[in-house]
């Protein structure tokens, strides 16, 4: 028996023992208060972690839209009367020492704050108090995030548009240099017809006035306004939303307030979509200078400043830049899927498996910013090789415009097809190096004005210059 009791007692005290050393630990912890939080909630510091993700930081690129927004949504509450004029001009001047906060990089998400919606809140009830608390009202973090994307990825379009007009600039101005520099055209890589500098500088300017079809429409749903839809099924308050449109300079508002809802997603996915047309354009050069750019074709020279060398071979000059650029833009090419799949079998209404698309739009933003900032850079510096065309090992390259010499002159087609290849067989052909082509687009005429046109009238359809004069307005 004195056995027994005396083991009990070690036991006792061994266990008090490893208590002490191995406390078991509180993973609940009493955080600052979020905008959904009750006061008896109590918030698991793992899953603060899990579910806030790198919202805090992906949030900062929406601050100075979501202060925007508030500006707007706190007029349109004083127009219905949910504010006095005074609450108004507090909060209103208040928020506008923000929104210069914002400018002046001076703006952050504090610790333990959820996300830029609630560091915003936080902000104007520290120094309002509680007209601060009534910013909120008729509002949700639901549609508060939405019109905070919309603004954003309107912004962020425009900006991609901006930067691609640039780089189609200097693509026609490259063009119009080169028109007479002739070069080998490929179909299957075997050479096929003469083509030109001026064509192939000129192809990818008209490809960027397509990819300004696709930007627009992305920005056109960007530019819908979805604040008022609340968590996704209105308001009982008397909200005016054509008003917060007008302010925040949309095209028009989301009507239905479910769909409102049900536009996150898609508005990321669209806005991809036409960062993958860039980006496809992109890819689709930097591959055409990696080839040209080598040894075997000879066509281009990249300065020695935008190539890099070999650890084992001096007379290595790689083209590290436009390979780079290859795989950063082939890598925005897949974004759009991505998106798909997050969004994939979601039924209507919020879930927060959408917060995840601001890790995947913003920084791809970035990314063909970037892109088309340093194919700009090298298009810019490239170096093009004249007179290409000379070395006898492209005569076969005008073995059409001899077929086409004996077609003016009366033969049929076919049969000067088959006379020209038995020229070729036989060792009898001679190139006719002198071009005559004239239609529109060709060698001869490349219709650049044309070109350019197409893409100043796109420019015009995105009507930027009306958003940023009612942004302008809203914080004055």
């Amino acid at each position: 028996m004195k056995i027994f009791v005396m083991f009990c007692l070690l036991t006792a005290n061994a266990t008090a023992i490893l208590a002490q050393k191995t406390p078991i630990k509180d993973t609940t912890r009493h955080l600052p208060m979020k905008l959904w939080q009750k006061e008896t909630t109590s918030i698991s510091e793992k899953i603060e972690k899990f579910t806030v993700g790198r919202d805090r930081e992906m949030d900062l690129y929406l601050a100075s839209h979501d202060v925007l927004g508030n500006i707007a949504h706190a007029q349109m509450l004083a127009s219905v009367g949910l504010l006095s004029s005074d609450e108004l001009r507090v909060l209103s001047l208040e928020l506008k020492h923000i929104h210069n906060l914002i400018q002046k990089g001076e703006f952050e998400i504090e610790d333990g704050v959820e996300d830029v919606h609630s560091q915003v809140e936080l902000m104007l009830t520290r120094k309002l108090g509680d007209v601060g608390k009534k910013i909120h009202s008729g509002r949700s973090r639901n549609d508060q995030v939405l019109v905070d994307m919309k603004l954003f990825t309107r912004s962020r379009l425009e900006e991609v548009a901006v930067a691609s007009k640039k780089l189609f600039d200097l693509l026609i101005a490259r063009s119009n240099q080169h028109q007479n520099d002739l070069l080998p055209g490929y179909t299957h890589l075997q050479i096929a017809m003469p083509s030109s500098f001026g064509l192939w500088f000129g192809a990818y300017a008209e490809a960027l006035v397509d990819d300004m079809s696709m930007v627009q429409t992305a920005y056109r749903l960007a530019n819908k306004n979805p604040l008022g839809s609340g968590a996704g099924y209105g308001s009982s308050f008397p909200l005016n939303r054509t008003l917060t449109t007008q302010l925040l300079g949309f095209e028009t508002l989301h009507y239905n307030v479910v769909y409102a809802q049900m536009s996150r997603g898609k508005t990321e996915q669209t806005a991809l979509t036409a960062i993958a047309a860039v980006a496809a354009t992109l890819s689709r050069l930097a591959m055409d200078v990696c080839l040209y750019n080598s040894q075997n074709f000879g066509f281009v020279t990249l300065p020695d400043d935008l190539t890099t060398g070999s650890s084992i071979m001096p007379h290595k000059k790689n083209p590290d830049v436009a390979e780079l650029l290859r795989a950063k833009t082939n890598r925005l090419k897949a974004l759009p899927t991505e998106i798909t799949l997050v969004m994939s079998n979601l039924p209507s209404g919020y879930h927060r498996d959408m917060q995840l698309l601001k890790e995947i739009l913003m920084p791809a933003f970035e990314e063909i910013l970037d892109c088309l900032d340093i194919a700009h850079f090298m298009l810019e510096h490239l170096q093009v090789k004249p007179d290409l065309l000379a070395d006898a090992k492209y005569d076969l390259l005008f073995s059409v415009e001899r077929v086409n010499a004996l077609v003016v002159q009366g033969v049929p087609f076919r049969d000067a097809y088959r006379q020209v290849g038995k020229e070729i067989n036989e060792g009898t052909y001679q190139a006719p190096r002198a071009l005559k082509h004239t239609h529109e687009g060709s060698i001869g005429n490349l219709c650049n004005t044309q070109i350019t046109e197409l893409m100043q009238a796109e420019m015009q359809r995105f009507g930027f210059e009306r958003v940023h004069q009612a942004l302008e307005a809203l914080l004055r």
